[in-house]
């Protein structure tokens, strides 16, 4: 049964009342305060305090603050005036109960508004967000075409400039050169050479005819053209062609290898951490890392390694809830279930550890000997004996060298023969 708080002080001035609650004895626990215009309400176990103000309050600028064993409260009066005391006198329970009431609908109403005030906020700033986005992408767009249009300019310009220097080139080939027109007139002058050296020279009684060398222009004329070599391309270099390949997640010989299984449990590990359901409403709140299955799994480890072993089944859980097909969420969920004695859930975790830990394969071989520990812990404790040995014999067939499972499969079956004997 709560005790009422019948003792109180106050005091007040124009804009405002400073009320005190002595909570003597009280232990060290949240308190939970309502307050509205003109209805208060305090709880903290065992103590409850309840008034009807004389005079509406702001309820939003108001303040409370506990300290050495009272509850100060510091609430701001809506209209400056002087109480003539702190509740409605003769307030009977219809009363209470209607301002009760209508203090509830009243916070509800506001708390409806204040949802709908920040939903309106939040898409605000997603389409603020969504919008300067879209600015910066037109940004970089023009700045990309911008750059596109000057090499443009660039190869446009290049292009003119190939194309003047070929016009000159074919202006200066259509012009005939020096040794071309001398070779034109050679064959007159040679003509003229050949009648005037065809005189006779007397020379001891014989007369021969000297033909007279000519030397012109003309004899170089066929060197005088300008003979462009044509440029050949330099040789190709020479480089290596580095070729990569893919590394096995399994480092097995090939003759003792099992891929279609590797790469069943490979897809199967790549789909569950894909897969997250990000469309439950009640996550919204949350923050991105807190979405994380992977990091939920963390945090519930370092609990676990702790001794926070609810707190460690409270993180699982909100993983299992995003992912529901990772066989680590629900091994590990296991552990702290055998920690708080919650035996068949135990069992339940670890059972379906198994079922999602297939094909079995190399990668997975410690996790299912865990699951089937776990499993056969969680049966004995259950004192189903039986099926606790098949597990810890399924886990020696997994890791036949282990000498703790061994140890505790052999008590096992001590258990069994005490258990037959007996009965």
């Amino acid at each position: 049964m709560p005790v009422w708080l019948r003792e109180h002080s106050w005091r007040q001035t124009l804009t405002a009342v400073y009320l005190s609650l002595p909570l003597r004895g009280a232990r060290a626990t949240p308190a939970n305060i309502f307050c509205s215009e003109q209805y208060l309400k305090v709880s903290i176990p065992p103590f409850l305090f309840e008034a009807v103000l004389y005079a509406p309050i702001d309820d939003t600028n108001s303040t409370a603050k506990i300290g050495n064993g009272n509850i100060f409260f510091t609430l701001y009066k809506k209209e400056p005036a002087m109480w003539d005391s702190l509740t409605v006198a003769n307030a009977g329970k219809e009363k209470l109960q209607y301002l009760r009431e209508n203090a509830v609908l009243k916070a509800q109403e506001k708390a409806k508004e204040e949802t709908e005030a920040k939903k309106i906020t939040k898409q605000e700033h997603k389409k603020y967000a969504l919008e300067a986005t879209m600015k910066l992408e037109e940004a970089e767009r023009k700045r990309i075409e911008d750059l596109k249009e000057k090499e443009r300019q660039k190869v446009a310009k290049e292009l003119e400039f190939w194309k003047n220097q070929q016009k000159d080139a074919d202006k200066y080939k259509s012009i005939p050169k020096k040794g071309e027109l001398y070779q034109e007139t050679e064959p007159l002058e040679d003509r003229k050479n050949e009648k005037m050296n065809k005189t006779s020279i007397p020379n001891e009684g014989t007369s021969k005819i000297i033909p007279k060398s000519t030397k012109g222009h003309g004899s170089c004329s066929i060197f005088s053209q300008n003979f462009k070599e044509e440029q050949l391309p330099a040789p190709r270099a020479a480089a290596t062609i580095k070729v990569s390949f893919t590394p096995r997640v399994f480092p097995t010989a090939l003759r003792e290898s099992r891929v279609a299984e590797e790469e069943e449990w490979l897809h199967k590990q790549a789909e569950a951490r894909r897969i997250i359901n990000s469309d439950l409403s009640e996550l919204e709140d949350l923050k991105e890392e807190e979405k994380n299955p992977d990091w939920l799994k963390e945090k519930g480890n370092k609990m676990f390694a702790m001794g926070n072993y609810l707190g460690a089944v409270n993180a699982y859980n909100l993983a299992v809830r995003l992912n529901d097909r990772l066989p680590l969420l629900y091994l590990n969920r296991a552990a702290c279930h055998l920690k708080l004695r919650n035996l068949h859930k135990a069992v339940e975790d670890s059972s379906k550890a198994l079922e999602l830990l297939t094909p079995p394969v190399p990668d997975n071989e410690n996790a299912r000997v865990k699951a089937h520990v776990r499993r056969g812990t969680a049966f004995c404790q259950l004192e189903l004996y039986t099926e606790g040995l098949q597990d810890y014999e399924a886990a020696l067939k997994i890791h036949p060298k282990n000498e703790n499972i061994e140890k505790d499969a052999e008590k096992i079956r001590h258990l069994i023969q005490e258990t037959m004997q007996s009965s």
